[in-house]
């Protein structure tokens, strides 16, 4: 009796060690699968976050480059989005937030100036009057011959904000009115294109792709910045750009 005893109890014994190894084993490979999709998908969209913003400007480039002539589309884009990038850069220092979104502003920084150069190039060719930065005309800012001066301007705002973020980024008070100033005004990048459009009561030369390009990454980026959560004045910027577009 004691040896069947013992036979039984090892078989159960080892019926019940498969019988919780192999679940426990399933439930470890799909926690894993499940870590590696999460870590996927997370460094996917950081990725997309970080070049996704200039993307909507390859078609309007494209446009331009083929057709010599800047067309519908409105340079104050540029401006809208230098300056919004270039406050955004002096906020992470005040208010480090997500990393993929400072490389982003670099990235898109970079690809402004050369979108810029490319306007400036086909229209000051036909320029008989040459307006500079050092004129002081308001009359004629962002309408100026040379690229050079779009330079000297962009160089003047990186000093001042540059001074100020230095000075005062231990003031909270400053670091959240300038994270504000950044995303409002990055808010407001399709209203100088709204504008133009109106007033010549025509979309032509402006690249419909890039307003779709708009639309598609302006909802991803507000359901990142959710997500990621994000500094308040991020998600405040991403619901007022979807609104415009």
């Amino acid at each position: 009796m004691n040896r069947l005893h013992r036979l039984q109890l090892t078989t159960l014994f080892d019926f019940w060690g498969h019988s919780v190894e192999r679940p426990f084993s399933y439930i470890m490979s799909s926690l894993l699968s499940n870590t590696l999709v999460a870590t996927g998908i997370s460094y996917g969209s950081s990725a997309f976050m970080i070049i996704g913003g200039v993307i909507p400007y390859v078609p309007q480039y494209m446009a331009i480059s083929s057709s010599g002539s800047v067309g519908g589309f409105s340079t104050q884009v540029c401006l809208v989005l230098l300056l919004a990038n270039f406050l955004r850069i002096a906020f992470w220092f005040g208010h480090p937030f997500e990393l993929p979104l400072l490389l982003q502003s670099i990235i898109m920084i970079v690809a402004m100036v050369v979108l810029l150069q490319l306007c400036i190039s086909v229209t000051s060719s036909n320029a008989t009057i040459k307006r500079r930065f050092l004129d002081f005309d308001a009359a004629f800012f962002w309408k100026w011959t040379s690229f050079d001066d779009y330079l000297q301007f962009l160089a003047a705002v990186a000093c001042v904000v540059g001074v100020l973020t230095a000075s005062l980024r231990h003031n909270y008070v400053f670091v959240e009115v300038l994270g504000l100033a950044a995303v409002m005004t990055e808010a407001c990048l399709a209203a100088p294109q709204f504008w133009h459009n109106y007033q010549s009561k025509s979309t032509e030369g402006m690249s419909i792709s890039m307003v779709l390009l708009w639309l598609t990454g302006d909802v991803f980026k507000t359901l990142y910045f959710i997500v990621k959560q994000t500094p308040l004045q991020f998600w405040l910027c991403g619901f007022i750009q979807v609104s415009i577009d």
